[in-house]
């Protein structure tokens, strides 16, 4: 079975949240899934698969300002500060942190509810490094 991990960090890249949804379902589902339990924050900084115009509104409602590129089919160009933009290697860098641990790496757990505690495990040890 596939899996998508969505996470939220912080500024210095600890996790903070987690949302594990199947492999083949787009990135509005998980930014749903976490909307409601997003920490105060000034800026939100997300890929192109977050980019959706409800996903901007719910955020602008809740007072997080977007840095999200715009995908490429979209019909109107959205900008986008650039410079901030490149501060989202943090979140790549805790994924990568989380694959040092092996048996988040190589998925050993075939139980979507197992590998999920291997990941949150490994988060508690991460976000205290």
């Amino acid at each position: 079975m596939n899996t998508k991990l969505h996470a939220v960090a912080d500024a210095k890249g600890r996790p903070i949240r987690f949302f594990m949804s199947a492999g083949p379902i787009s990135d509005y589902t998980g930014a749903a899934a976490l909307l409601g339990s997003l920490p105060k924050a000034g800026w939100l900084l997300g890929d192109r698969g977050y980019d959706a115009d409800w996903f901007r509104e719910a955020l602008k409602d809740k007072g997080i300002k977007v840095c999200i590129p715009g995908r490429k089919s979209r019909k109107t160009a959205v900008k986008y500060d650039k410079r901030r933009d490149k501060r989202r290697n943090r979140i790549e860098i805790m994924f990568g942190r989380l694959k040092d641990w092996r048996r988040v790496a190589t998925r050993y757990d075939r139980c979507p509810q197992t590998f999920f505690s291997a990941i949150l495990l490994a988060a508690i040890v991460l976000f205290w490094l």
